[in-house]
């Protein structure tokens, strides 16, 4: 693969290493000189090995979560046959390299490399995302040694559909992430806060940051899931009071006892030379909608391969009601979008209000229906020149209501500036939009 250039844009470098589900290499925008990691996913490996819903977790978790300390994922791009995530390149090596051929970590350098990992998980949170396989193999350094970047986001949860069994309880069934990091709650099998056991995993490292190893090791498993479950760990008596007492109050088994993000943050050991970092959101106004990577160079073939893989980016458009959301690709034009939703607004009766800046229609009812007037919200994402993703969402009314008038008036008020409604790619359902299909250059 070395030496290979893809889409005229980047060249491949060297192996960095393998994912979940894809080698990673080092290479270069060629234009910019800019150095990136790019991951290179077989989509015929990912559905035979029923990886599917782990790539679309990890693309639209790093969609949502744009931090100084996470890795950022700056571009999609897809041909028939594999899947290229173009990301920030972290040159510096893994905490866990780290950690084995240094052993502890001086107490300064810790605390500003725990101090970075707390704020990345907090944003996480804050974000509805819980990473759940916080280990030191997952956080990379920069060139300095002295920055975080988190990092596979594979098995993360997103808002909305975090919850294993369909709710919004804020509990998580699935069991995840690596055995010595795993929370006593998962070891024992059961119904777990994906956030207490991130604060967990964050405590294990810290453990390993300040000793050199973590705390819980055993050649017998059954002995180290026990010392696990019970919180059973020796802590060096030369180590600091304050590190001690933190570390004790994080490993705490039961997670309702376990110290909150909040308390780590207000303890006078974290809050030492504390600089938190200007969080850069790439949530849209009002929550709506977050934002695809803009200035992809992958093209309409390209993306409608993608989308063909079995792959559903609608994580990264809808809001917390993610069931009750749609979209659609076009290749039309914004304006023209936004005229036709417009148009079709006032069909349906509905008033109209438009935001040119942000390209959002949003389409109020007069009618009174099960619960009230429904509101629909409307935006027009531009992914590339060519491409267009136009995402609907419900924001007030029955979702029986508009689950209706999305399939008895919006579809078909829509289908000439429409290549592919969200799930069409994997039902085989014909949405007509013969216009947009000729913009592709798909028919003749």
């Amino acid at each position: 693969m070395e030496g290979k250039v893809l889409f005229g844009k980047y060249e491949l470098g060297k192996l960095l290493g393998e994912g979940n589900f894809g080698k990673v290499y080092k290479s270069t925008n060629i234009s910019t000189r800019e150095i990136v990691a790019i991951k290179l996913i077989n989509k015929d490996q990912v559905k035979k090995e029923g990886l599917i819903e782990q790539v679309k977790r990890e693309i639209s978790v790093m969609s949502l979560v744009k931090h100084p300390y996470i890795v950022e994922l700056k571009e999609v791009m897809a041909t028939k046959t594999y899947i290229y995530l173009v990301m920030e390149y972290v040159g510096g090596g893994d905490l866990y390299t780290k950690v084995l051929h240094e052993g502890k970590i001086g107490e300064n350098l810790a605390r500003k490399l725990f101090q970075q990992l707390i704020t990345a998980v907090d944003f996480c949170h804050s974000r509805g995302v819980c990473h759940r396989d916080l280990k030191l193999e997952n956080i990379l350094l920069d060139s300095s040694g002295e920055n975080v970047k988190v990092a596979d986001f594979g098995l993360a949860t997103l808002p909305g559909e975090d919850y294993d069994n369909g709710s919004n309880s804020g509990v998580l069934y699935t069991p995840c992430g690596a055995f010595a990091y795993m929370a006593p709650e998962i070891i024992k099998g059961e119904v777990y806060d994906g956030k207490k056991s991130d604060i967990w995993s964050c405590g294990v490292i810290l453990y390993a940051l300040v000793v050199g190893y973590p705390p819980f090791q055993d050649e017998n498993r059954m002995r180290m899931m026990y010392k696990i479950r019970v919180g059973k760990y020796d802590v060096p008596l030369n180590l600091c009071e304050e590190i001690k007492g933190l570390i004790h109050r994080i490993l705490v088994p039961k997670p309702s006892e376990r110290i909150t993000m909040i308390e780590i943050m207000s303890t006078p050991w974290f809050r030492k030379e504390y600089n938190h970092p200007y969080e850069m959101s790439c949530q849209v106004d009002n929550g709506l909608m977050y934002s695809i990577s803009r200035g992809s160079s992958f093209n309409a073939f390209d993306f409608i391969q993608l989308m063909g893989s079995g792959l559903d980016l609608s994580g990264l458009f809808e809001r917390k009601k993610r069931k009750l959301g749609s979209f659609f690709v076009s290749s039309c034009s914004t304006m023209s979008i936004v005229d036709l939703v417009e148009e079709m607004g006032k069909g349906m009766m509905y008033n109209v209000i438009k935001n040119k800046e942000l390209m959002r229609i949003v389409l109020k009812g007069d009618k009174l229906g099960r619960k009230g007037k429904m509101v629909i919200a409307v935006q027009v994402v531009e992914v590339t020149p060519e491409i267009k993703v136009v995402g609907f969402s419900r924001w007030a009314g029955d979702s029986v209501e508009y689950v209706k008038v999305m399939e008895e008036e919006v579809r078909p008020a829509m289908k000439e500036v429409v290549w592919k409604w969200q799930g069409d790619w994997f039902h085989g359902r014909s949405c007509g939009g013969s216009v947009t299909k000729r913009c592709f250059g798909l028919v003749d």
